[in-house]
């Protein structure tokens, strides 16, 4: 069943000027929506309180379909991902009733799932700083190794998301070392640049040779050297994990997590949530508070330093 109003919502999103990323995310879970009624044979104004029990249980099990591909889905989904998805039914449901529409179901009714309020680990600063020069010494293209480096360097020394990165354009970098970021719903923000990070992205587009405006491109595939495409987002997280696996690194590490050491190693050198905040586009300190008491370092060396009894 297709759900009512719900390519109206879609373009609602898009006029709100949510990201490409965010609208498929939408687009993804509302379709997850259809394929359980479909499978319950309810329909849509069916959907009720004890449906939306159901409707959870589906989500965490594994004979759920894929929304997209419509094939069995082989691992359960965390809590994370079902709060995702129960979030965008909610927001779906607000949208119906801003509309005027009829819901089935309040979307205060949707409670979302108990999470384990884990702090994500964190590779040591050291190997970090070994992953982001790893490029280099483990690519066989050294131009492939230098950008892949860049690109890694950016990330840790600015703290901004994946999405960002890969759409950065070159003019987006000023002369002083600072990054005009746009972030999620088109909100802009400056961030800024090492004297390391500056350094490795002048000497990576010194040796650009062609005039397309992306900052990173993939040198195959393009059309007559004029670099149209941009690195995707699947490849530069495959091979971080690649340069993980390769350097013994213990700790999961991805794009996110240079995002999250980021803020991490700032944070125990004595940064300013508030300043934090800003750097990585937060709305709200609440975020960022979750990056910045994840150090279990920090909150040691802080009960030394300032616990009143030696």
């Amino acid at each position: 069943m297709i759900l009512p109003e719900k390519d109206d919502f879609l373009l609602y999103l898009k006029t709100q000027n949510y990201s490409p990323e965010t609208i498929y995310n939408y687009e993804r879970d509302l379709k997850q929506l259809e394929v359980f009624l479909d499978e319950e044979k309810v329909m849509f104004h069916k959907f009720d309180k004890l449906m939306v029990l159901r409707y959870k249980a589906y989500l965490i099990s594994r004979d759920r379909k894929l929304p997209i591909k419509g094939t069995q889905a082989e691992t359960k989904l965390d809590a994370g991902s079902v709060n995702r998805n129960l979030s965008s039914v909610r927001n779906y449901l607000k949208y119906l009733i801003d509309m005027d529409q009829p819901v089935p179901v309040p979307p205060d009714a949707i409670k979302l799932v108990k999470t384990d309020k884990k702090h994500p680990q964190v590779a040591e600063l050291s190997e970090l700083i070994k992953l982001i020069e790893s490029p280099m010494r483990l690519e066989k293209d050294q131009l492939v190794g230098l950008r892949n480096r860049v690109m890694l360097e950016v990330l840790l020394s600015t703290g901004i998301r994946i999405s960002e990165l890969v759409s950065l354009n070159k003019n987006q970098l000023d002369g002083t070392g600072r990054l005009f970021v746009r972030g999620k719903g088109r909100k802009e923000r400056f961030v800024y640049l090492t004297p390391r990070a500056t350094y490795w992205l002048n000497r990576y587009l010194t040796r650009r040779l062609d005039t397309a405006p992306a900052m990173f491109v993939p040198y195959r595939g393009n059309n007559a050297g004029k670099q149209i495409r941009r690195i995707s987002t699947n490849y530069l997280q495959m091979k971080i994990k690649e340069y993980r696996e390769k350097l013994r690194i213990n700790v999961p590490t991805s794009a996110h997590s240079l995002r999250h050491g980021f803020a991490t190693y700032l944070a125990e050198s004595g940064a300013n949530p508030a300043a934090i905040q800003v750097l990585l586009g937060h709305e709200s300190l609440d975020t960022t508070t979750r990056y910045v008491h994840a150090s279990d370092k920090f909150a040691e060396e802080t009960h030394r330093k300032y616990h009143p009894v030696k």
